[in-house]
């Protein structure tokens, strides 16, 4: 495994515009500037090359610069094609394999050994529930999440000291109780609709981070309606196992003697392996999730209009390079498949009309495929296990609809680290495995119809801050000025319920 004092943390990249093969290189390089000044990460850059290389007709590619001279068809053909699962065993981060977009994504995030949420990520604590009612207005919370970062990355320096810790916020965490509070109030009211007294109250959470949401959710119910508390169970399905233990730490503090422990089952397993068939009515919540789900990098054929599905070569020296294949896997070419045919509204992608890219591939350097379209294939996979172990589950699901600092292409993801308690941002997925925090924006409107198309279930979408006036008390989180900052911080996010 690498050790991170031999890494050092700032991605170096080359970019440029639509590279059908492409390398990059997961060497780290540093820099010094002026204090106090926000730097962004270096880039150094070197003569592109135009010349175009065809391995056959079903793989297209093009180096990214001229900095290697050796031709990589011999590697293309004779390195193996991996997997995420192939690799949740080894403990170093793999080279000399070849692997898809969607893989690689997986592999980076999730790998057991040396994943970003097995090993790097910490979740921010605030401590106290902030005392909205008395804060002045919204850059005034903003100072103050500020300072209680500060002081949560003190106390962990003060005990093991790391420039290089990855730290981020949730809703549930910044907003609690009230957020989760919310949730509750949906989760028992739809329930004594439509479910009590023949069902209990069945509650499944993907990806439950500290267990904040968990803990607030149960204490609400407790308190407001112990006899739904009593028919109450709490199931959480997370991948980290890091995680699964700050989740029973988080139960196990709870303010009661007994905290929630006889309502509360932690099951440290992926959702993607899950196998055992759920027949009984339940919630299933996947709250801030899809977002590092792993998706294909798709790109178009300019002159045939034919997807491409990307792919990635890690040589034997751990450099990377991008190139894209014509045959698309079963999971890629489902997914377009159902989106084509449950779509109820008209779609973005970068493959514009026939006119238009020939008018484009008559320019001098044309490009000869669109920019990236990344599409949730893993997102599909959910679906289908919903669909086919949990048939009577009623899905909750919220993530954000639109992101700033995208990579290039259509619902690209935002690739960042942290180093020195500084967010540094890069324009690529292909980064070293474990230090990158990958999250994608979550097209609502076409996942709501590919979920549709999957499950057979109705479904209603809205934003976050309509859920919120209706579910949330506005008062719990209003400032002296009289704006609601549970409403106004999460404009770019949606909510998926099955109703």
């Amino acid at each position: 495994m690498d050790s991170v004092s031999r890494v050092k943390p700032f991605c170096c990249l080359f970019k440029r515009k639509w590279p059908a093969f492409n390398h990059y290189s997961p060497t780290f390089y540093s820099w010094s500037g002026l204090p106090g000044v926000r730097q962004p990460p270096c880039r150094f850059f070197a003569k592109s090359s135009v010349v175009r290389r065809k391995l056959d007709q079903e793989t297209l590619w093009r180096h990214r610069t001229d900095h290697f001279s050796s031709d990589l068809s011999q590697a293309l053909m004779a390195h193996p094609m991996v997997s995420a699962a192939d690799l949740r065993s080894r403990r170093e981060r793999p080279r000399g394999v070849k692997m898809l977009t969607r893989d690689f994504i997986e592999d980076s995030l999730y790998n057991p050994y040396y994943g970003y949420f097995s090993k790097h990520a910490t979740i921010f604590t605030p401590g106290e529930p902030f005392d909205f009612n008395n804060i002045d207005d919204g850059p005034a919370f903003n100072r103050l999440v500020d300072q209680r970062y500060a002081e949560f990355e003190d106390k962990l320096d003060a005990v093991t000291p790391n420039h290089t810790r990855q730290l981020w916020h949730t809703p549930t965490e910044l907003f609690r109780p009230y957020y989760g509070e919310a949730i509750a109030r949906y989760l028992v009211t739809n329930y004594k609709l439509t479910l009590f007294p023949y069902h209990d109250l069945i509650i499944y959470e993907m990806g439950a981070g500290n267990g904040t949401l968990m803990l607030n959710i149960l204490d609400y119910i407790r308190e407001v309606d112990p006899e739904v508390y009593q028919r109450t169970k709490f199931k959480i399905i997370e991948i980290s196992s890091h995680l699964a233990d700050t989740q029973q730490k988080t139960l196990n503090g709870s303010i009661y003697d007994d905290g929630h422990r006889g309502h509360v089952e932690i099951i440290n397993r992926s959702i993607f392996e899950w196998d055992t068939y759920v027949h009984s009515p339940c919630f299933f919540l996947a709250l801030e999730v899809f977002d590092n789900f792993a998706h294909d990098a798709i790109r178009y054929d300019l002159q045939t209009g034919q997807p491409r599905q990307g792919c990635v070569l890690v040589d034997s020296d751990g450099e990377f390079y991008e190139y894209y294949v014509a045959n698309l896997d079963r999971s890629a070419s489902r997914f377009l498949r159902i989106r084509q045919a449950a779509a109820r509204r008209p779609f973005s992608t970068p493959l514009r009309s026939r006119m238009w890219r020939t008018i484009q591939s008559s320019f001098p350097f044309a490009a000869n495929m669109t920019l990236p379209e990344y599409i949730p294939t893993r997102l599909m996979e959910f679906f289908y296990i919903l669909h086919n172990y949990f048939p009577a589950h009623r899905l909750v699901a919220s993530d954000f609809d639109s992101l700033p600092d995208t990579t290039p292409g259509y619902n690209a993801p935002v690739v960042q680290t942290r180093y020195q308690r500084r967010t540094v941002q890069v324009m690529t997925p292909y980064v070293h495995q474990g230090y990158f925090d990958i999250f994608f924006p979550t097209d609502f409107t076409v996942i709501e119809d590919v979920y549709r198309a999957i499950t057979g279930k109705l479904t209603r979408l809205s934003t976050h801050e309509d859920f919120m006036r209706r579910w949330a008390y506005a008062e719990d989180t209003q400032a002296k000025s009289g704006e609601n900052l549970l409403l106004t911080w999460y404009k770019n996010a949606s909510v998926l319920v099955t109703v």
